[in-house]
């Protein structure tokens, strides 16, 4: 069952039988808004966003990053699918996959982010979400819809924290600006 998140909310990625949850995918998916044409048709404008993970120990500092330029961490833990850059079909249009029982024991928070390569504010993205799914058993655990449309080009969607032996996520959903997750690290270290 999924649970949808709002900013701030926090779900244990605890397994029912008591088990902790080893492999999971952060989807993210979005649509651009539709520009209204002349003679009243629509046509999509052409929107890349980028999905990244910040791989950052128990002092904030960063560790690893996973993102369109390095689609995977240096221990392999981490995964990037691919660089979407028009948000065209349906579902996710990036994943990110996650081998928690691989992330390196200094790796205390996995960050999520987006951001806008292109440039184009969140005014010009439609039905943008991140969601964090159970590889395992393919079931989504947690939906976070990006509702901040603004005049911000980025955000910091989500957090995954080591909680004892297990992690938990936290919904985020801090508006930034920043064409890379580089331009977002000052945003990325408030928010922890």
């Amino acid at each position: 069952m999924s649970v949808n998140l709002s900013k701030g909310q926090k779900v244990s990625l605890s397994k029912r039988d008591g088990g902790s949850l080893t492999r999971v995918r952060m989807g993210l998916g979005w649509d651009a808004v539709k520009k209204k044409g002349f003679f009243g048709g629509g046509k999509a404008q052409s929107v890349d966003l980028d999905a990244s993970a910040l791989l950052l120990d128990a002092g904030g500092n960063l560790v690893d990053q996973v993102w369109f330029r390095q689609l995977r961490s240096s221990d392999g833990s981490v995964l990037h699918t691919g660089d979407n850059r028009t948000g065209a079909g349906d579902g996710d249009d990036e994943a990110i996959q996650v081998d928690l029982s691989r992330v390196p024991a200094s790796v205390t928070n996995v960050v999520f982010t987006v951001n806008s390569f292109t440039g184009q504010d969140f005014s010009s993205i439609a039905n943008a979400f991140c969601r964090l799914i159970d590889e395992t058993t393919e079931t989504e655990i947690a939906r976070y819809e990006l509702t901040g449309s603004g005049s911000h080009n980025a955000q910091i969607m989500a957090r995954v924290t080591r909680d004892g032996a297990g992690w938990s996520m936290t919904a985020l959903g801090v508006p930034a600006s920043g064409r890379t997750f580089r331009d977002l690290m000052p945003a990325v270290s408030s928010a922890l």
